[in-house]
């Protein structure tokens, strides 16, 4: 798989649509849909567990609503929210926090993960080598990943490529959490197999809130107001690694991605827009620490 796009927009406000906006204008996302398209959204659904969307543990329903509009108005052939949430209860988490709603109101078709009709995907990979996914795998032509940004207790963080490599696998051939078949014994070999696979041709991470400390549901929620949007899930995740201090080398999945010329993890060799990298550093963690921490200080 190869994203020729680098494409890379860091924004900040405290709006979250307005950064969400202005950020998919700054990539021309909007090109990428056209009347023949099959877009299917994933938004970060982990579980209900905190019903506040500020808690950060899922995406907030203001800016989901927001995403289901802008994909409204360029009119594909279909639009489809889809995901699979870790506690194999999908349509509860959507109902909890009041997604089912917004889904029904903009008009979308619903695809839960955790649920078949499945085709079979061979992996890349030891542990599982193959895995069941919805069908819908065959027929989408745009996927966009929409998630919340994270520290992760077994990931090391988590931003556009976990929360595609974590959605798509079926809770009933996984269980619940997702490790039947031995997913979290090699995760970060098993999320690259699964980036090797699925292409994202959008990402939307947010950090307003972004969860720190540690992830994906017990950290602590701090909003910074920043928001990245990107064309290229590797490069969009090594802009998300270096808010939380890490350079990609440090982000076992994106080094073996980077290792297999999936995605573009050099800073330098990315289009950042928006922020410049030392700036987003410096207010994502004024914000979260109360002082300046900047990986990429000169």
């Amino acid at each position: 798989m190869e994203y020729k796009n680098k494409d890379i927009a860091i924004m900040a406000n405290e709006n979250e649509r307005i950064a969400v906006s202005q950020g998919l204008e700054l990539i021309k996302a909007d090109e990428l849909i056209q009347n023949s398209s099959t877009v299917v959204i994933s938004p970060n659904w982990v579980n209900s567990k905190k019903p506040s969307s500020s808690s950060g543990v899922t995406v907030g329903t203001d800016t989901f609503s927001f995403m289901l509009q802008w994909i409204k108005k360029k009119k594909p052939k279909r639009m489809i929210v889809a995901s699979g949430s870790g506690n194999g209860d999908t349509p509860g988490v959507m109902k909890a926090l009041g997604y089912d709603r917004i889904i029904k109101e903009e008009g979308f078709e619903f695809v839960d993960f955790n649920t078949g009709p499945y085709i079979d995907m061979e992996l890349n990979h030891s542990r599982p080598n193959k895995i069941k996914v919805n069908q819908i795998m065959k027929e989408m032509t745009i996927y966009i990943s929409f998630t919340q940004l994270k520290f992760h207790e077994e990931a090391t963080m988590s931003g556009a490529i976990k929360n595609m490599a974590l959605t798509w696998p079926s809770a009933e051939e996984q269980g619940t959490p997702k490790k039947n078949l031995g997913i979290h014994e090699d995760l970060h070999g098993f999320i690259c197999a699964m980036a090797e696979k699925v292409p994202i041709h959008l990402s939307v991470v947010s950090a307003n809130p972004a969860m720190v400390g540690t992830g994906p549901t017990k950290g602590i929620p701090k909003h910074t107001g920043i928001v990245i949007c990107g064309n290229n899930p590797v490069g969009t995740d090594s802009v998300c690694a270096r808010l939380l201090g890490y350079k990609p080398q440090a982000i076992h999945y994106l080094y073996l991605l980077s290792q297999k010329k999936i995605g573009e993890s050099d800073i330098n060799k990315l289009n950042i827009m928006g922020l410049s990298i030392q700036e987003a550093e410096n207010l994502f963690s004024q914000k979260v620490y109360g002082e300046s921490i900047v990986v990429d200080s000169e």
